[in-house]
């Protein structure tokens, strides 16, 4: 019997045909996938007829397998299987927790490779006509966590460094969207500075608004998750090159 390995497998912002060549190979031979609510559902469908399927899914506020449970899980599934698959939406060590399961796995002694997949950061955006870099526009974007862990009495998020014309593109934080508004205007930025909220992006159900870090909270607040915050300049291309609908 050959050493078992878990694969830790990006599988993409939702649409299934921004799956990598690779992800979907180790899929189809899995003897089992250990999936998050992000991974787009229809990616079981291309797993072998006897794998095993072991729903980890979280939503917003609600975290029916802790993390130190799913960490325990992979090992387990490691004493009975050989291939096994990770299944992260979008890429495993963009705010997806990979780096964390797979020092577990380390210490465990247990065998990992990293799957990388398209981020939901600069695929979502592109998704809604918005490039997260242009030429003459803006040179640089940073990728931020809109949603930190709950307890902590002060925010690891450098806010004030967000003071410039680079993108800025919040992960996971619709929730904290009338916050994370609050806070670039209170560093400095225009109250009419532009801003778009990416519901359920790449996506048949994908739905985009677009506002200002004033009227966004309001237009947004009721859009389903997952959605992705993108703020800057960029967000002025959308009219021109929006091409998915």
């Amino acid at each position: 019997m050959s050493s078992p390995i878990v694969y830790l497998v990006g599988a993409g912002p939702g649409d299934i045909d921004l799956m990598t060549v690779k992800s979907l190979r180790l899929v189809r031979k899995a003897q089992v996938i250990v999936y998050d609510r992000l991974a787009n559902p229809d990616i079981l469908k291309e797993a072998p007829a006897d794998c095993e399927f072991i729903d980890v899914g979280k939503t917003d506020g609600h975290h029916p397998v802790k993390q130190d449970k799913i960490n325990e899980i992979l090992y387990e599934v490691s004493q009975k299987y050989t291939n096994i698959v990770r299944l992260k939406g979008g890429d495993p060590f963009v705010f997806g927790r990979g780096g964390e399961e797979a020092l577990y796995l380390k210490d465990k002694g247990v065998k990992f490779e990293i799957v990388p997949g398209v981020t939901s950061s600069i695929s979502v955006p592109a998704y809604a006509g918005i490039p997260v870099t242009q030429r003459g526009v803006v040179t640089s974007f940073r990728v931020i966590t809109g949603h930190e862990a709950k307890g902590k009495t002060k925010s690891s998020i450098e806010w004030e460094s967000f003071n410039t014309n680079e993108t800025l593109v919040f992960l996971m934080g619709l929730h904290n969207l009338k916050m994370i508004a609050s806070k670039l205007i209170g560093i400095g930025k225009s109250k009419d500075y532009p801003v778009a909220v990416i519901s359920k992006g790449t996506t048949k159900d994908q739905k985009v608004v677009v506002a200002t870090l004033e009227t966004i909270y309001e237009k947004a607040k009721d859009l389903p998750t997952p959605a992705l915050i993108v703020v800057g300049e960029v967000v002025n291309l959308r009219e021109n090159l929006q091409w998915f609908n």
